[in-house]
Order: C-alpha cells, then sequence, then structure tokens
C-alpha cells in the first residue's frame, strides 16, 4: 500500500528521527552522557507543549517549520538517550568497573554444545571481593570444556571466578566481526572456565515464563528426534517450525542461503504469516457476529503469542508476533489505516524495548522485505495482466518472491557477499512444502502421542522435509545457482537502494527525475566497481595473517593467488580467516603450498625456506634450518618466523640480513617476548601476529 502523500504515513516520519538517534548512539555517541540527554529531551519536550498551549497567542502558525523541528530534534534526543541508557558499558555497577575474585552469575539463555564446548551468557548479579558482596550489572558469555556444564539450564546460579576478557576483534582482513556481533547484543567480556572451575549456588532463578517456554521447546524437539528417523529432517523441522537449530548442519544450511530461502531457516513473519492465514481462514464465520471481528483478533493474537511460547520466546518470532498483532489491532479498530504506519508503531515498541535490535540482521531483513511486500509488490505485480485465474495466482505469488528480493539484496550482498540466482524457483518450489511442514509439524506437536496418527503425521512431516531439502540441494548445484564474492562499500551499498527506490517510485509515479537519479546511481555505480575491479586485478599484496598455532601467508597477484598454510580447505580456519579475504579482493585461482613444498610461477617462486614474490625476498625461518646456513651471509626484505624454533634473534642475524621481522602466532609466548625484546634493543623493524592484526604489504 504506497502512500500518496506524507501525511498518511506520519508514524513512519517520526520514526526516521528517532532511528537517526539511535544509529549515532550507536555507532558515534555510545559512551555519551545519558542523563545530560534525557534533561535536554525533557526541556524540548515543555518546550514544546508550553508552544502548542500557546499556539494562538503567539501566532505560531506563521513558523510552522518550528513545530516539526522540534518534535524531530525530541526523538532524536530521545533515540540517541535510549541506546547509551541501555548500554552496559555506560552503567555505574557494570562488573568492569571495580575489582572482584568472583561473580555470581545467572545464566539467562539455553546453554548450547558445539565442537565440545558449552556456551551460554549469563548475567553478572554479584561481585564478590576480599569476602564482601556488592550488587553488580552486565551480562558475560561463557565458554567452557567441563562436561557437567551441559547439565546447566536457564536460570541457574553459578559461583565463577571473576577472570575475563574483552572479546578479540578480527584479526584477518574480511573476517567476521565477532567482537562487533556480541557488542550488539550489549556482550563485551567473555570467561573461559576450565573444568571444576564453577559451583552451582542454584536452579530455577530465571523467569518462570521463559523457562516454562524452553523447557517446552525441548520437550517439542525430543518428540521429533523420537518419532523421525532422517537426522536432517528432524533439524530442519526443529529450526522452521520451532527455531531451535543446535542441530543444524552446515551443508543444509548452505543449500538454503544459496538458494536465497534461507529465510525459511529463521522462524520469523512468514512463518507467523502461515499460522495467521490459517487461523483467519478458520475463524472467518465470526466476521458476521457483532463483536465477531473483536472476539476474532483477540483468539488469533492470544494463539500466534501461544506459539511464541512454543518457540521458546525467539527474538524473530516475538518481533513477528508483534508486527502481526499490531497489522490485527490496527485493522480490527479502524476503517483505513496505512500498513507502513502499523509497520513503524511497532518497530518503535520493539526499539523502545531493545534498541540494539536494530543491529540484528533478522531485524533489518523481516522490516524490510515486509516493506516490499506493502510498497513494492502492487507495483510489480501491475507489470503483467493474466485472464486465466491460476496464471494470475502464480504471477501474484512471483510479485511476492520478486518485491522481497530486490528490497532486500542490498542488505543480504552487503552481509552474507552472494545473490542467489534461481530464487524464483526456488521460494515458487518450497512455498507447498513449507506450509505442509508448519500445519502438519504445529497439529503434531500439540497432539498427545497417538501411535498410528502421530507416526503418520511425523512420516508425512519427515518426507516432505525429505522432499525439499533434495530439491533446494538440485536447485543449489545447477550451474550458475548464485554470483558469489559480491563485496559492497558502504557508498555502494546505498547507491544500490537509491536506485532501487526511485526506479520503483518511477514506476509508479512516472516522473521524469527518478529516472534520472537512478541512471545517474547505477552510473556512479558501475563507475565505482569498475575502479575497484581494475584495481585489484593490477595489485599484488602480501598479506601475513594471524591464524593463532599455524603459518598463513597469502601471495596474491590480482585475481590469483598462493596460499602458504598447513590448513586445508575445508577446515573452518581457513573458510572464516583465509577465505574472506580471497572472496574480497575477487581471486578465484588459488594454490595451497606447505612449508617444505617447492613452486615456481611467473610471478612466485619459492626454493626451500627463500620465496620471491615480484620484487619482494622472504626467507622462512621455521628452525629446520640450523645445519644448512650458509657461510655467507643472506639478504631478504623479510623475515618470516613460524613453527617456535628453538633460536633467538642474535643467532638469526648472524646468517641473514633482512628490513623488517615477522612472527606468526605458532610461536610461543617465551619466544615471543625474547624475539620482541631484542628487537627492540636493536631497533629492528618487526610485527607480531599473535593478539594482533595481519600484516598486508604491497610489493611492485
Amino acid at each position: 500500500m504506497i502512500a500518496n502523500h506524507r501525511g498518511e504515513i506520519p508514524v513512519v516520519i517520526l520514526l526516521l528521527p528517532f532511528l537517526l538517534g539511535i544509529g549515532l548512539g550507536l555507532g558515534l555517541f555510545s559512551g555519551a552522557n545519558s542523563i545530560g540527554l534525557i534533561i535536554a529531551f525533557f526541556i524540548l519536550s515543555i518546550v514544546f507543549i508550553a508552544l502548542n498551549l500557546n499556539y494562538r497567542k503567539l501566532n505560531l502558525h506563521k513558523y510552522r517549520w518550528l513545530g516539526g523541528g522540534l518534535i524531530t530534534l525530541i526523538l532524536f534526543l530521545f533515540g540517541l538517550a535510549s541506546v547509551t541508557r541501555y548500554n552496559e558499558l555506560n552503567h555505574h555497577d557494570h562488573f568492569s568497573k571495580s575489582p572482584a575474585q568472583y561473580f555470581v552469575v545467572k545464566i539467562n539463555n539455553e546453554p548450547g554444545v558445539k565442537n565440545g564446548l558449552v556456551r551460554f551468557t549469563a548475567d553478572v548479579v554479584e561481585a564478590i571481593n576480599n569476602g564482601k558482596k556488592s550488587a553488580a550489572s552486565g551480562t558475560l558469555l561463557i565458554v567452557t570444556k567441563d562436561i557437567s556444564a551441559t547439565k546447566l539450564y536457564y536460570g541457574d546460579e553459578l559461583l565463577i571466578p571473576a577472570k575475563y576478557n574483552p572479546v578479540d576483534p578480527p584479526f584477518n582482513p574480511a573476517e567476521f566481526n565477532y567482537k562487533k556481533y556480541l557488542a550488539n547484543q550489549n556482550i563485551w567480556y567473555q570467561a573461559f572456565l576450565f573444568p571444576k572451575q564453577f559451583v552451582l549456588l542454584a536452579a530455577n532463578k530465571g523467569n518462570p515464563v521463559i523457562d516454562y517456554s524452553l523447557r517446552l521447546r525441548q520437550r517439542l524437539v525430543e518428540k521429533l528426534k523420537h518419532n523421525m528417523r532422517d537426522t536432517n529432517a528432524v533439524a530442519v523441522a526443529s529450526t522452521l517450525i520451532l527455531g531451535y537449530k543446535v542441530d543444524l548442519s552446515n551443508d543444509i544450511l548452505q543449500a538454503y542461503s544459496k538458494t536465497g530461502t534461507v529465510h525459511v531457516l529463521s522462524v520469523s513473519g512468514a512463518h507467523v504469516a502461515i499460522i495467521y492465514i490459517l487461523l483467519a481462514f478458520a475463524l472467518g464465520f465470526l466476521d458476521r457476529l457483532r463483536y465477531g471481528k473483536l472476539v476474532k483478533a483477540i483468539i488469533i493474537i492470544t494463539l500466534i503469542w501461544y506459539y511464541s511460547l512454543l518457540s521458546g520466546f525467539s527474538p524473530a518470532v516475538c518481533r513477528a508476533a508483534v508486527m502481526i498483532s499490531m497489522v490485527i489491532i490496527g485493522k480490527t479498530f479502524s476503517r483505513y489505516i496505512n500498513t507502513l504506519n502499523i509497520l513503524a508503531v511497532s518497530a518503535f515498541l520493539l526499539l523502545l524495548y531493545d534498541p540494539f535490535f536494530i543491529t540484528d540482521v533478522g531485524f533489518q531483513l523481516s522490516y524490510l522485505a515486509v516493506f516490499g511486500l506493502i510498497v513494492l509488490q502492487p507495483v510489480v505485480y501491475g507489470w503483467f495482466q493474466f485472464k486465466n485465474k491460476w496464471a494470475d495466482k502464480l504471477w501474484a505469488l512471483c510479485s511476492v518472491s520478486i518485491a522481497a528480493q530486490v528490497i532486500t539484496f542490498p542488505l543480504s550482498a552487503f552481509y552474507f557477499h552472494q545473490f542467489p540466482v534461481y530464487f524464483l524457483i526456488s521460494n515458487l518450489f518450497i512455498i507447498i512444502p513449507t506450509a505442509v511442514i508448519m500445519y502438519s509439524g504445529v497439529v503434531f506437536l500439540l497432539l498427545p502421542q497417538i501411535p498410528v496418527i502421530s507416526k503418520t503425521m511425523a512420516l508425512t512431516l519427515e518426507k516432505s522435509i525429505v522432499l525439499m531439502n533434495k530439491g533446494l540441494a538440485f536447485i543449489e548445484h545447477t550451474p550458475y545457482a548464485s554470483i558469489g564474492k559480491i563485496w559492497l562499500t558502504t557508498g555502494e551499498y546505498i547507491l544500490l537502494y537509491a536506485i532501487i527506490v526511485s526506479a520503483f517510485y518511477f514506476l509508479y509515479d512516472k516522473k521524469a527525475w527518478l529516472l534520472k537519479v537512478s541512471i545517474a546511481c547505477t552510473l556512479l555505480l558501475c563507475i565505482s566497481l569498475s575502479i575497484k575491479n581494475i584495481s585489484l586485478s593490477r595489485s599484488n599484496q602480501i598479506a601475513w595473517l594471524n591464524l593463532k598455532k599455524h603459518p598463513g601467508v597469502i601471495f596474491r597477484h590480482g585475481n590469483k593467488a598462493i596460499v602458504l598454510t598447513d590448513i586445508k580447505t575445508t577446515d573452518k580456519t581457513f573458510q572464516y580467516s583465509i577465505q574472506p579475504y580471497l572472496d574480497s579482493c575477487q581471486v578465484g585461482d588459488i594454490k595451497i603450498i606447505s612449508l617444505g613444498q617447492n613452486i615456481k610461477t611467473p610471478w612466485v617462486a619459492k626454493e626451500n625456506d627463500f620465496i620471491q614474490f615480484m620484487n619482494t625476498r622472504i626467507f622462512v625461518f621455521d628452525g629446520t634450518q640450523y645445519h644448512s646456513m650458509p657461510s655467507e651471509k643472506l639478504t631478504a626484505d623479510y623475515m618470516y618466523i613460524t613453527g617456535n624454533p628453538v633460536a633467538g634473534l642474535n643467532t638469526i642475524n648472524n646468517y641473514i640480513d633482512y628490513q623488517k621481522l615477522v612472527i606468526d602466532g605458532s610461536n610461543s609466548d617465551k619466544l615471543l617476548y625474547q624475539v620482541e625484546s631484542q628487537a627492540t634493543v636493536k631497533k629492528t623493524n618487526y610485527k607480531i601476529l599473535k593478539r594482533n592484526n595481519s600484516l598486508i604489504s604491497v610489493s611492485n
């Protein structure tokens, strides 16, 4: 539903300064004084009210801009104050602001087990120092290898040592920023507990409703596992229906991601909408009664929130429930209301509860997708007219998929760096299986265990998921199923949205200046992408990576690269720390070599311990060279120390002259300290990679 004028969507207009305040609060003013902002907010609010009470007396109709300017500033300050006040680091009793020996913490989510590690977040409720207790606040990410931790649950109170560290930033270029990801959840510190380093003080101290919800979801997951054999089908059913993602494999996740249907695995608006459609159809007879619409709205909203309870009050489901509830309320009590206003009200309420929601990718994608369905879908649907009823219905479904994909493409490309080419086919293919899975799955889980009926419903659920998985796997492996390595700058991301908005607005309003804006933005985007690609294809770089216990050096020549490492391409470290840099540089030709392997190409040559990359000469020292050092002193541009050799800098300098020393993370702290001390004394130019950012050097 496209607004004809601004007065039709006042809540959307008023939401913009509030969003701007939150955005600036997160980015620039995270440590601002929230008390000062709140005082300024109240002063301006009082001024605004006073001016409205004396509107005629002061002849304010001559200054119409004054009211709009004041309310914009008030909402901006409100957004800024809300995010700075919500930031845990700004709380005076945050656990990081005072010394402590022990913490009393309360687990605030469902602990998960992966790769032998138990992870959970906990609220610090008390700090203990020299036997004295004091109230504390803040969220701590806790990781432990203790087997007994697998029995921990939401609401358990623990006594743990007050030893924690800031979350590490990404050390390698284009690497996933886990620190920022946690900061967006208001988590700034993490603690690693060794076995028997925690004591369980009390159990079931959390919110009883959330506790009941999580335990109910766990029982429902166990019911799925008991009645279904295919483990992948169980994982997809648990994820799709209940939002339980622990058992989901990377292969399944990749298949859904590459086909543009990963949204199915995130219980959100689409899933809640499926339930809403069924309930609205089943309760349609109530519309004929006097208070039928009100009763219908109450029943649907109650059942939707009950579904949220079944999903463990997943943030995505709660977000969708708020959106749907606002739409139902708006449609029930108003003859006409623009849906964009309802969408804006739901966003405002959610951000009022937690302003950090704005950083959540799921939150952004959900609201963008709904915005696309409201605004863009009618435009897309109007492109073609079909007299045949079924052809018209098919085109309506296609228009929904196109509108949602177009509006979310820039954001998806910005975060996930790929575009599913066959998204239309994939989304049309999963419509029926998804509906069958949702309806049969919810009914199966709510019904008691009935021998024949339960097994039949479980079989229907399992076969539907297997069929859907096989179909998506087939689409995934078709040629050109997805376009990868899409790395957009912030400017390119903004230009993409400018193109989409202006182009669709032109198709709706037919104003020439909109077409000109779209063409101009397209030209700027093409120029930016061309300059970036030309620059990448002509550049030569050496990337010295921080891979902790492994060597890692990338020699990049345009879109070709040779990676010196002992890590396999299937290893998670390679996928998370090496591959993103290669993709961001549009590298398509990759060759992996080990320390003991030689290679010779027109642009790089490795012979034993020497590497010649363009005009740069590198000597790799790993301790195996003690008995083969030449009598004459060697020269190199870089000395690369790896593998923790038993040698100091004095010994190395007897054999080699070099310009810069690079020490990777595979070396022990003892060796690093020794080399760093000697390098400082000798005024040697050095770079230690362990717990530090990678080094990128350019070679001509």
